[in-house]
């Protein structure tokens, strides 16, 4: 695991990529190592009530919530932050020239004994590499 959820003001949705968005954390993602590929879920829910510094409602925001599980040092989590928060901000540059948006990331640890998981993500993930 990590899961990536993307909170966004609706005001962006005609100034801003949200797929592309998802599909640039997930690729950023997939290039830190202490990010399992099959674990990671990048999603993003538009949020249409919402009310920002003096009411203008011009001004937006992107908040990331990254959630993963416990074990990891500090540091490796600090540049796992960093990796993340920079691509999005690149990737939000465009949006920020023409606009009034703030962003936000907020990486924490999840209690592995409180967080059970299933799945078959690996076992197709496998099979598509021996396909090849």
């Amino acid at each position: 695991m990590p899961h990536f959820h993307v909170e966004y003001s609706g005001n962006l949705e005609d100034r801003v990529d949200m797929g592309g968005l998802c599909a640039c954390i997930r690729a950023t993602a997939a290039g830190i190592d202490t990010f399992p590929l099959p674990g990671i879920r990048v999603r993003a829910t538009r949020v249409d009530h919402y009310a920002i510094a003096d009411g203008n409602p011009k001004h937006g925001f992107v908040d990331i919530s990254i959630r993963l599980r416990a074990g990891r040092s500090k540091d490796v989590k600090q540049d796992a932050t960093r990796k993340i928060f920079e691509a999005v901000k690149a990737y939000l540059e465009p949006a920020f020239a023409q606009n009034s948006i703030a962003l936000s990331l907020e990486m924490r640890d999840i209690d592995p004994e409180l967080s059970p998981k299933t799945g078959t993500i690996r076992d197709h993930l496998a099979a598509t590499k021996q396909e090849s």
